[in-house]
């Protein structure tokens, strides 16, 4: 079965739960306005897209490589980044909201997070080093054996975060985000 690749090409407004997005490798390509949600991505290669008010949510990522792709304005409710192809991933996000996803055991080195939710998001065993998470909302996020040494969450707030369980060397909080670093202890700061 021969691979479709397809570049550079503009897609505005398609609804792929109607109409199926052919299996292939997609570069520069632009994505506005679409709709994937719970849509089977498994093995797709995006290589350099861009993704702008897109709905995402659950949609199945099996192998799917997403490498420099940037994500503005997008709605990603519960995908499960981990099964992607671990290679090459590297991804902008922009004032998306990424509730209850999954970067469970990730290399998030090369992404960045600017104005996003992560609400109920799994960052346990991820590497986030170096990470700046700007203006983001991390309630309820678990962060459980992550290396987060030398991340920036100065702007970010709601955030719980056991120093005792994660590599947090070097990393840097705001004096209103301290009470995210205590919180396991059950002591009250006034």
């Amino acid at each position: 079965m021969t691979r479709a690749f397809i570049d550079s090409q503009d897609f505005n407004g398609v609804d792929f739960t109607n109409k199926k997005l052919e299996i292939g490798d997609y570069e520069y390509c632009s994505f506005k306005g679409c709709n994937f949600s719970e849509v089977d991505l498994s093995s797709f290669n995006f290589v350099e897209c861009e993704f702008d008010n897109c709905n995402l949510s659950m949609a199945k990522l099996y192998g799917t490589t997403l490498r420099e792709l940037e994500f503005s304005n997008c709605k990603m409710l519960g995908l499960q980044f981990e099964k992607c192809s671990p290679h090459f991933f590297s991804a902008k996000f922009k004032n998306c909201i990424l509730n209850m996803s999954s970067f469970y055991q990730m290399n998030l080195k090369n992404s960045n997070f600017k104005d996003c939710l992560f609400l109920k998001v799994d960052f346990t065993e991820a590497n986030m080093a170096g990470l700046i998470l700007e203006n983001c909302d991390l309630e309820g996020a678990i962060f459980e054996g992550t290396n987060i040494e030398k991340t920036d969450f100065k702007t970010s707030k709601n955030y719980s975060i056991d120093p005792e369980s994660n590599s947090i060397k070097n990393a840097k909080f705001s004096l209103n985000g301290i009470v995210g670093l205590l919180n396991k202890y059950n002591i009250k700061i006034e």
